[in-house]
Parts: C-alpha cells; sequence; structure tokens
C-alpha cells in the first residue's frame, strides 16, 4: 500500500474475498454433486488421478498439486477409499513409497459425476462468460503455484 494502511482497509482484504469466493463456488459444485455423493474436492481427486493412471501420484505430490495439506488430503481420501474408489499401493522398487491410484470404481463413479460437474462448471461459465471465467482460472493458479507465497 502506498498510504498508510487503516483498521478499515480490513474489510477489503484479498484473503477474505478469496475464502468468500472459494465458498460460493465450492457450494455450487458441492449442490450439483450431491446426486452422486461427492464433494467437488472428491470429484477433483478422482480426476487428478484418472489423469495420472500412469504415473500414480504419492500423497505428498497429490496434495502439492491439489495445493492442500496432507490433513485435508486424508479427510477428503478417507471416504474414497472406505468406498473402494481409490486406494494406496506399494511401490514395487521402494516400499516405502505408496501411490494414489484409481479403481475401476473409482472411474465408473467419475464418469457418473463428470455431467454433474459440467453442469455447475456451465452455469458459472453462462453468468461470467467463457473468457473472463478462463481468466479468472488463469489468474487463481498463477497465485495458488506462486512459490514466491511458500
Amino acid at each position: 500500500m502506498s498510504r498508510k494502511a487503516e483498521l478499515t482497509d480490513i474489510t477489503s482484504c484479498n484473503s477474505l474475498a478469496a475464502r468468500k469466493v472459494s465458498r460460493r463456488i465450492t457450494q455450487i459444485y458441492d449442490t450439483a454433486l450431491a446426486p452422486c455423493g461427492l464433494r467437488s474436492t472428491q470429484i477433483h481427486i478422482l480426476g487428478n488421478l484418472y489423469a495420472r493412471q500412469k504415473n500414480p501420484p504419492t500423497l505428498n505430490e497429490l496434495a502439492e498439486a491439489m495445493v492442500l495439506d496432507r490433513s485435508a488430503l486424508g479427510h477428503n481420501l478417507r471416504p474414497l477409499e472406505r468406498d473402494g474408489l481409490v486406494e494406496l499401493q506399494e511401490n514395487e522398487q521402494d516400499r516405502r513409497q505408496r501411490h494414489l491410484v484409481i479403481t475401476r470404481a473409482g472411474k465408473t463413479k467419475l464418469q457418473e459425476a463428470f455431467p454433474l460437474w459440467v453442469t455447475a462448471q456451465e452455469r458459472l461459465t453462462s453468468l461470467y462468460g467463457e473468457k473472463e471465467m478462463a481468466k479468472l482460472r488463469k489468474t487463481l493458479n498463477t497465485i495458488a503455484h506462486d512459490d514466491r507465497l511458500s
């Protein structure tokens, strides 16, 4: 800030604005996904694992890719593991390392959830425009993965 900050400036906090939009967008996706029993974070985990089937990530790699701490990732993984949608597999070369993989049931659930996700995606896009949403996504991903903020 080029001027001296004042206590009232806290109402224009970037963190608060980001949390508000995150909660609102999460509500839209979670509502759309409710019929298949997944939450937005869970479909993102399944989608990430589906995309990385040839090179399954470790827990740390997935947490880093999703910008989640290990405990938040674990919280979201437990129901997916319980329902047989994902599983941890030992690395054949290094048994200390375990990789997270999507199961056949997980792929089926992802296929079931995908049209519901598309509905939420299209809803936001129709409200704000394709170019604006692409620009916003690019900006948010830049911030999310900026190592200078670590």
